[in-house]
């Protein structure tokens, strides 16, 4: 392979056809030294977006890359995806609804050249999203500065600039739940962050449902971490404490001929309590076991239907 540009822009696409264009002509315009390329990686979008993608394929100033997944796969297995057909020196991955400004990506790159850091993060200045996603975005930072190794308060988002290095180190993870973010710190400590700006939407509404985000949260705590069962023992040796102090609590209120009469409800309020817990435990711990039984059975992270080009020289040796 020849060597490639300076930098890669890679853009996750779902439902993306009213906003892909703009956020692609953005892209075009950059003057950057070394170059830059396009990475464009449909996931399973049941509207026009891949109609609109080969469109710019046919029309870009720049090379341009568009992959077709078979189906839907997630946004972090959709950017591995992409990171994977990427050429540059640096790849720096953003939204495809224009809330994350080419310009801005610049910024970062240029930051990451500057001081070396093999990944630099957008920190949010002021949010453009929902309030309930506003919500979800902190209560997984709070929870990965728990479950991850990483700064405490380091804020972690999906605008991010990395070196070539650590992208080729984590596109070899081949398990069906990546989160991005943990992979990168288990790569490399050199991380940083500045401050960026955040746009609203040009178009259309945010697909990312609250299902999406629990299956992120569970792919950051339980890929990454054995936190969460050690909680899980933590918690059963509390409940069992607990059963015990009762326990003794009622022999004495026995031996006393003391207390309220304890009858069939009480009973059966306890018996909620602690079988509750267990099942709750249980379904923890068999989602390790079911993570386990999927990445043994090969469970693809992601399968490529297609793959188009558009402008690039035939010396890009691609």
């Amino acid at each position: 392979m020849m060597s490639g540009p300076a930098l890669s822009f890679v853009i996750p696409l779902y439902h993306s056809a009213q906003t892909i264009r703009g956020v692609v002509h953005d892209i075009e315009g950059l003057a950057i030294d070394g170059g830059h390329e396009i990475i464009l990686v449909n996931d399973g979008s049941g509207d026009a977006t891949g109609d609109v993608c080969r469109a710019l394929v046919r029309e870009a100033r720049v090379p341009i890359t568009l992959i077709e997944h078979a189906r839907n796969f997630g946004e972090h297995n959709a950017v591995l995806t992409g990171w994977r057909h990427a050429r540059g020196a640096h790849v720096v991955n953003l939204d495809d609804d224009g809330q994350n400004p080419p310009a801005e990506a610049v910024r970062m790159w240029r930051h990451a050249k500057e001081t070396g850091l093999d990944v630099v993060f957008g920190h949010y200045e002021v949010k453009q999203h929902s309030m309930w996603r506003n919500f979800g975005s902190w209560f997984t930072n709070r929870m990965t500065d728990w479950a991850l190794d990483k700064p405490p308060g380091f804020y972690l988002s999906s605008f991010r600039c990395v070196s070539a290095f650590v992208a080729r180190q984590v596109v070899s993870y081949a398990g069906p739940f990546p989160y991005i973010d943990g992979l990168l710190l288990q790569v490399t400590q050199r991380i940083g962050s500045i401050a960026v700006r955040h746009e609203a939407r040009r178009a259309g509404t945010s697909t990312y449902t609250l299902q999406r985000l629990v299956r992120l949260w569970l792919s950051a705590w339980i890929n990454f971490s054995v936190l969460p069962l050690r909680f899980a023992t933590l918690v059963g040796l509390v409940i069992a404490a607990t059963g015990v102090l009762a326990l003794g609590g009622v022999a004495w209120l026995w031996w006393n001929d003391s207390g309220p009469t304890y009858g069939w409800g009480w009973l059966m309020a306890a018996l909620l309590i602690f079988s509750g817990t267990q099942l709750v435990l249980l379904g923890l711990i068999g989602e390790y076991v079911g993570r386990m039984f999927l990445a043994v059975n090969q469970r693809p992270q992601s399968v490529v239907r297609e793959v188009v080009r558009g402008n690039y020289p035939p010396e890009a040796g691609i």
